[in-house]
């Protein structure tokens, strides 16, 4: 599988942007799936260049998964680090107009030791 594409920063920037009224409530319309899916796979996508590994595997259903974060390589079967969450939770903390804490509480499901690791990434935006 050939690597992929660098994400272009301004292109992450702008796609969450965009979706930015939505995150913060100013509106109840929600996202084209298109508009939605860009920005939740190239802000994942930004995480996996910025904290490059594979300890962390991010999970989005139905959008992206990524594996982050330098430490033990997982290959085969499920991986003991888990962080999977919906789009909007996603991108609240990509945003930072959650923090990784609180949504674990609610929308943000963690297992294994490493995950919580992603936090320190965090936000990758403020909007």
């Amino acid at each position: 599988m050939p690597p992929r594409r660098a994400v272009d920063p301004a292109e992450m920037r702008a796609a969450v942007l965009e979706i930015g009224p939505w995150l913060r409530g100013d509106t109840e319309e929600k996202p084209s799936r298109p508009v939605l899916a860009a920005a939740v796979r190239l802000s994942a996508r930004t995480l996996e260049q910025v904290a490059p590994g594979s300890s962390v595997e991010v999970r989005v259903p139905p959008f992206v998964a990524v594996q982050c974060i330098e430490g033990p390589r997982h290959t085969r079967g499920t991986p003991p680090n888990v962080v999977e969450t919906d789009p909007r939770t996603w991108l609240l903390l990509v945003t930072g107009l959650i923090d990784f804490r609180e949504a674990t509480k609610g929308g943000v499901t963690v297992s294994g030791s490493r995950a919580g690791e992603i936090a320190h990434w965090l936000p990758l935006l403020r909007v």
